[in-house]
Order: C-alpha cells, then structure tokens, then sequence
C-alpha cells in the first residue's frame, strides 16, 4: 500500500484546498478544538480564517496535508 508521508504546509495552502473540498475553519460547539468542516454542520461555530489561524498557531498547532487530506497537529 502506498502510503504519503503528511508534510506540514501552510495556513494559505491550508485555506485554499479547505476552499476547493468546500470547508470551512470552525470549532467543535462548546469548545476550543478546531476542525475544517462543510458549512451545514450544526455541530460546529464556524470562525474566520484570521481566527483559525490565530488559534491554531497560539496553541503551537500547525496543517499537514497528504494527497488533500488535512490534519492539525501539534507541532514537534
């Protein structure tokens, strides 16, 4: 099975493959974790990229992508 290592990119990057799979920065209703999510999900506060990225990078997490698959990690 091939298997694509992730590789951290971006917050851009991040923003416009989030842009072309139709998601949105947001965070989990109720708390601080933050998610890229389709706009009809009612599970989640939807914020704005500045404040994605905002949060993201106070709580010293980064995007990594495989093959368009994004994840936020901690960064080492």
């Amino acid at each position: 099975m091939d298997m694509t290592a992730l590789r951290q990119i971006d917050f851009e990057t991040a923003r416009r493959i989030a842009e072309d799979k139709g998601l949105r920065p947001a965070k989990v209703k109720g708390t601080t974790t933050l998610r890229f999510s389709k706009a009809d999900n009612d599970k989640m506060d939807f914020i704005t990229w500045d404040e994605f990225e905002r949060s993201a990078s106070s709580r010293r997490l980064a995007v990594y992508e495989s093959g368009g698959w994004m994840k936020l990690m901690r960064k080492p």
